[in-house]
């Protein structure tokens, strides 16, 4: 792991990282020597406070507050609706539409009771098995994404929990890809001090890179 962890932003009330994918991001969920929260943490020499989080196989923009009450204005700010998160999610099969929405009740935590959940979507590329597909969350519950694309009957590439281990085990041989292929591409919010915009990109990081230009993904649609 490494021993810093990239800024996508940072101001005096928040900041944006990149985690990487095998990486949790507190250490409530695991025992993990290193998370996102106390590499930032040390590294800013102060207090962080995820707003919201990333599976552990999910790379990409991570949003953190540096004070309790700007952490309780972005909670807010998502319970609302008012942040935008894309994903680039790669998936088994071609959906018959160019795009759409997924209502479907999912858990709200890993043994919670099912509770609404939305996602929209949009076909980015289609090949002759696999999709690369933009993902937006309309509602924040756990594993969403991965649940809904499974309940499309596309499954993401690497998923061990709703993905079937013949198709990750083919991407490992074939392409080196031994993770979940789900990126948090880019993350849009209202500044809860300023009230000005900010939207964040995370580049795709390599090893999905890789995959992505194998399977003759145009760079234009993930660069």
């Amino acid at each position: 792991m490494p021993s810093e962890i990239t800024l996508l932003f940072e101001d005096a009330h928040l900041a944006i990282v990149d985690k990487p994918s095998g990486m949790l991001v507190h250490r409530g969920w695991d025992n993990d020597p290193v998370v996102a929260m106390t590499l930032l943490r040390d590294q800013l020499g102060r207090h962080v406070f995820p707003v919201h989080r990333l599976d552990r196989g999910t790379s990409g923009a991570l949003l953190f507050a540096l004070s309790s009450e700007v952490a309780a204005a972005l909670q807010k700010q998502f319970e609302e609706g008012a942040v935008q998160k894309r994903y680039l999610a790669l998936v088994r099969g071609i959906p018959k539409e160019e795009q759409g929405v997924v209502d479907h009740p999912v858990p709200k935590t890993e043994d919670g009771p099912r509770v609404a959940a939305v996602t929209a979507w949009r076909r980015l590329w289609a090949g002759e098995r696999f999709s690369l597909v933009e993902a937006e969350p309309k509602t924040g519950r756990f594993h969403q994404i991965r649940r809904h694309l499974k309940h499309l009957g596309h499954p993401l590439v690497g998923d061990v929990n709703y993905g079937r281990g013949e198709i990750n085990r083919m991407f490992r041989e074939q392409y080196g890809l031994s993770r979940l292929a789900l990126h948090a591409r880019a993350l849009t919010l209202r500044h809860p001090q300023t009230g000005e915009q900010i939207s964040v990109q995370a580049p795709v990081p390599e090893d999905l890179a890789k995959t992505f230009s194998a399977l003759g993904i145009p760079e234009g649609l993930w660069r």
